[in-house]
Parts: C-alpha cells; structure tokens; sequence
C-alpha cells in the first residue's frame, strides 16, 4: 500500500501506518486508526494525523433530481476536514447515518476539535 499525506509532510514510519491502517475502523471510505484519519481516492490512500486536524464537520449539499414522479433533491454527506491552512478535504460519505456515526467517533478521539462550520465573515459593502 502506498499513503500520500494529505498535507505535503511525510510521516516518520509508514510501516506502523501500514498495520494501523488495515487495524483502522472502516466508514464508507474513511478509516479511523489510532494515529491518522485515512481516506481512500481511486486507487491512492490519503492519511492525515490527528495532530493535524483544527476543525471537522458534516457538510451536507442538496443537489436537484428529476426524478419518475417530479422534482426533488438529493442530499450527499460529505466530511470536511480543516487544518491551520484553511480546508483540506471533502470526503463524500455514504449517507447521514455514516456521517453521524463518523463524526461521535471523531469527537471521542480528538475533544479539543472544533465540529462546527466557520461563520462567514459579513461583508462591509
């Protein structure tokens, strides 16, 4: 398996990464180890340590279906993952339920994360 880190740092020992990664609890794409939070994209495994993560939350977006029947709106669950330089992934989830399960689980393992979105700053105009 080869990891790619999600910040541009390397960790010090992949071979620990390795088994903590195939140890980790698996949600949908996200697996959730002991040192890293890793996501798997097409066929690269990003990893980004604990340490690292500043803010995370479920974004959830509406997107418009025309469906048999009518009209509606689809929604996708994302995680979005936040660091000293703003925001670092968005990883789509399977659904609501994996996303409320994720995030309990994140909050367990990392309590001095903020889970909540940034507030937009108001415009002066």
């Amino acid at each position: 398996m080869k990891f790619y880190s999600l910040e541009g740092t390397e960790a010090a020992d992949k071979r620990n990464m390795a088994q903590d990664y195939k140890e980790s609890r698996e949600i949908g794409i996200v697996r959730i180890g002991n040192g890293c939070l890793y996501f798997r994209r097409l066929r690269k495994i990003y990893y980004i340590p604990y340490a690292d993560i500043r803010r995370c939350f479920r974004r959830v977006m509406l997107v418009p279906a025309k469906l048999c029947c009518g009209r509606g709106d689809l929604e996708v669950e994302n995680l979005v993952i936040c660091t000293d330089k703003g925001e670092a992934a968005q990883i789509q989830l399977p659904g609501a339920k994996a996303g409320k399960i994720l995030l309990e689980e994140l909050k367990q393992r990392l309590p001095d994360v903020e889970f909540t979105p940034e507030k937009p700053q108001k415009s002066k105009i």
